[in-house]
């Protein structure tokens, strides 16, 4: 019996070392990536002790005092808790609620155009704002709504309104940075989906015509079905980055009026650990964001993967 375990053991070993001289162009290539990973994504875990100790840069990371959980008690006891993960945590559905199906839909209507020279157009008008930059986008975005001479206050003007001082209106500033990120990112969002779509077997849709569906019944029972599992592995992975939202766009059309709702946990975390200098509540903070992204995208994937069937792992 020992021989024959053994001698099983001794086959697999013989085939992976085969598989590896076979292909071992293919991982030379792949050794440069995983370097890259292991010193950008697991060596920096190392600091994450500084959430746990009062950091002295003088004393160094094993050299600063143990605060044990201290820092996350002054965090989750402090004014700006409720208002910092509040306002990310709205953010953030919002975000998703608005941005995760306008490319679908933008996607499924640019496939059913007959006239593809339109669709490639319409395509390459809505890349075009995702390769402006964050600071020009927040730029163009101020100029845009100011009160004086924006665009926006400009037609309202005409029209015996305003004028209005969108970037001051608390209640404004959500909507402008949603559906201004919607407009930057949906048509390159929506690469993905043109990529499962094109894999769709034309025999699905003649056989549908034949039957007599119309173009929507089209969509609705062909093309959508078959993009499911790319919008559902997609879904997963924005929920594992759902309280990480970007800091650039949000500290940059961040203002003294709109604060009480543009201040999230990354600007947060900026003032408290770069501007105040306070290194170890920071990376508490930061490391509860991450803990919280974690448990979000274990749950969405197992919810995910039981009603769709599809699943990272």
């Amino acid at each position: 019996m020992l021989d024959l375990q053994g001698s099983n053991i001794s086959k697999k070993q013989s085939a992976v070392i085969g598989r590896l001289k076979r292909d071992w162009q293919l991982w030379v290539f792949v050794i440069p990536g995983l370097v890259l990973t292991f010193i950008f994504s697991y060596v920096p875990i190392y600091g994450i002790q500084i959430a746990f100790r009062r950091f002295s840069a003088r004393a160094g990371i094993w050299g600063s005092r143990w605060a044990g959980l201290d820092h996350f008690e002054r965090f989750f006891n402090s004014p700006n808790f409720i208002t910092t993960f509040s306002n990310t945590f709205i953010l953030s559905v919002y975000s998703l609620a608005a941005s995760f199906p306008i490319p679908i839909i933008l996607a499924l209507m640019l496939n059913s155009f007959r006239r593809k020279k339109f669709g490639k157009l319409i395509q390459n008008v809505t890349y075009a704002p995702h390769f402006i930059s964050v600071v020009v986008m927040c730029g163009m975005i101020t100029l845009f709504l100011s009160p004086s001479t924006g665009v926006i206050n400009t037609i309202l003007g005409y029209l015996g309104i305003g004028p209005i001082n969108f970037m001051a209106e608390r209640g404004m500033w959500r909507s402008i940075y949603v559906w201004t990120g919607v407009w930057q990112n949906c048509g390159w969002d929506s690469v993905i989906y043109f990529a499962a779509l094109s894999s769709v077997s034309p025999d699905l849709h003649e056989a549908a015509i034949v039957d007599g569906a119309t173009k929507f019944q089209r969509i609705i029972h062909i093309d959508l079905p078959s993009i499911m599992p790319v919008a559902s592995i997609l879904l997963i992975l924005n929920a594992g980055n759902l309280f990480s939202l970007g800091f650039e766009k949000a500290f940059l059309l961040q203002n003294d009026l709109n604060l009480s709702m543009s201040e999230i946990i990354p600007t947060y975390v900026y003032k408290v650990g770069l501007l105040q200098n306070d290194m170890s509540y920071s990376t508490a903070i930061n490391l509860f964001n991450s803990v919280i992204n974690s448990v979000l995208l274990l749950s969405v994937n197992k919810i995910t993967g039981k009603m769709s069937g599809s699943s990272l792992w």
